[in-house]
């Protein structure tokens, strides 16, 4: 049983909030980054090494069996889905915060620079929904329609005690690897403000301070199944297309036969998919509810729309650089971040520029190189390569880490630890922390950024990239 922190968890009826969201899901993280960094805490704690990551040479069907008994240990049993409580969950998010008032407050999406840019702010980040895992014991990685199908006799039970929250399942081998097998992966929205996070934001934030929500306005196929409860092969975060997921495309081959599926027996729902959001938008009645909330507050509300994860990454650098740079720091020095391997206050403390790249894919690595490319050149350039836990042909080779660690005019480091047993093998979120302890101290820290100052950094520099600011 996964521990339960003492204090994180709230009083009620119901699973514990960290029992529930997904372990190592981009929510979970980001909120604890984001609440450590605001106490003055780095990442030293968070996230362990996965079972692979004890044997890098271990075979292929090895691997994938470890894989299968560590989903095992930490995702819902069918059962515990009738204990799950988002109420619940979302006081769990909240009471991470340093109980103090805020000068504004980040909600929306999931994205690495979003815990960058709260920390310059000096505001707590709140996720529009959550992911969980829930056993699916007779499962198979190349079998979307019978995952489909047991995803459909979840959601009945989940939304019964759950009316506020809207399920997005998910069945993507090409991100999830052998897991997509072993396990189903729910993404939960709240179609509403919760009650803990009206309350939080009533308590906490001083008077008029902003409210920004950021949204991820990717689109996928959406298959519609029932009332609450939609299902997508694939997702944006594989750095595949959609039509990759058909039968006859040679990237799925490629995806099942690494994941120990068979492209012959895929065989997709026989449902008509439109599109829609994919899995990390926000649902409109979240924000409706948001804006009226704001409203009657007198809180000024902003949005922030997110064509692509590049898009927010580049334009949050930029601000770095010049809010260091206000503070006669050089912001001459750059690490680059993915997925799970961000530290937000070790950055601070060492007066670094962040990029994050969403993943190890090339289309994620690419647009860090064009940004790269257009920008002031840096003095050094450390790259945080995560390792995806799949082979997948979507991925960037170690090469073209390396590529963008050659940016850098005099420091040029791509971390061993985090390269060794690339792609298949796996590393904590506290790897970042370690790696970022070693660059010298930079204090004090800038003083905080205005919110007024962060949009119209924004505005300016995510513009020419799709970024809307509203």
């Amino acid at each position: 049983m996964h521990k339960v922190h003492k204090g994180l968890a709230a009083e009620g009826a119901g699973l514990a909030g960290d029992r529930v969201v997904a372990a190592g899901s981009a929510a979970r993280v980001l909120v604890a980054a984001t609440a450590r960094a605001l106490r003055g805490l780095d990442c030293a704690d968070l996230g362990h090494p996965g079972p692979v990551s004890r044997f890098p040479g271990a075979p292929e069907p090895v691997r994938r069996a470890a894989v299968t008994r560590a989903a095992g240990r930490v995702a819902l049993t069918v059962a515990q889905v009738d204990e799950v409580d988002a109420a619940r969950v979302a006081r769990w998010f909240v009471e991470q915060y340093p109980r103090q008032r805020y000068p504004g407050v980040l909600l929306g999406s999931p994205h690495g620079a979003t815990a960058h840019l709260a920390m310059a702010l000096g505001v707590p980040w709140l996720p529009a929904g959550f992911e969980m895992t829930v056993h699916w014991t007779d499962g198979a990685v190349d079998r979307p329609g019978a995952a489909l199908e047991h995803g459909a006799a979840l959601a009945p039970r989940l939304l019964a005690g759950n009316a506020d929250l809207h399920l997005r399942q998910v069945h993507c081998p090409a991100s999830r690897g052998s897991l997509a097998g072993a396990t189903v992966s729910l993404a939960a929205r709240w179609r509403a403000l919760p009650a803990a996070y009206a309350q939080f934001l009533a308590d906490r934030l001083l008077p008029g301070a902003p409210v920004l929500l950021l949204r991820d306005v990717r689109t996928w196929p959406v298959l519609e199944r029932g009332a609450g409860h939609d299902f997508q092969m694939g997702c944006p975060g594989s750095g595949l297309d959609p039509v990759d997921f058909h039968p006859d495309s040679h990237a799925l081959r490629q995806v099942l036969r690494s994941a120990g599926g068979d492209a012959a027996r895929w065989q997709p729902p026989e449902v008509s998919a439109t599109a829609g959001y994919a899995e990390h938008g926000v649902d409109s009645g979240f924000e409706l509810t948001t804006r009226h909330w704001a409203a009657s507050r007198e809180h000024p509300m902003h949005r922030v729309l997110v064509p692509r994860p590049a898009a927010l990454s580049a334009a949050v650098a930029d601000l770095y650089r010049g809010w260091l740079r206000a503070a006669g720091k050089t912001g001459d020095r750059l690490v680059v971040e993915c997925g799970r391997l961000l530290d937000p206050w070790q950055v601070v403390r060492a007066g670094l520029v962040p990029y994050w790249c969403e993943n190890a894919t090339r289309r994620a690595v690419d647009e860090a190189e064009w940004w790269l490319a257009g920008s002031e050149a840096f003095s050094s350039v450390d790259v945080l390569p995560e390792p995806p836990g799949v082979r997948s042909p979507a991925l960037a080779g170690l090469p073209q880490w390396l590529a963008v660690a050659g940016f850098g005019r005099r420091r040029r480091a791509l971390d061993r630890t985090a390269a060794r047993g690339y792609p298949v093998t796996s590393v904590p979120t506290r790897r970042a922390t370690e790696v970022l302890r070693t660059q010298p101290y930079d204090l004090p820290a800038p003083p905080p950024l205005g919110v007024d100052e962060a949009l119209a950094v924004l505005r300016d520099s995510g513009g020419n990239q799709g970024l809307l600011v509203s």
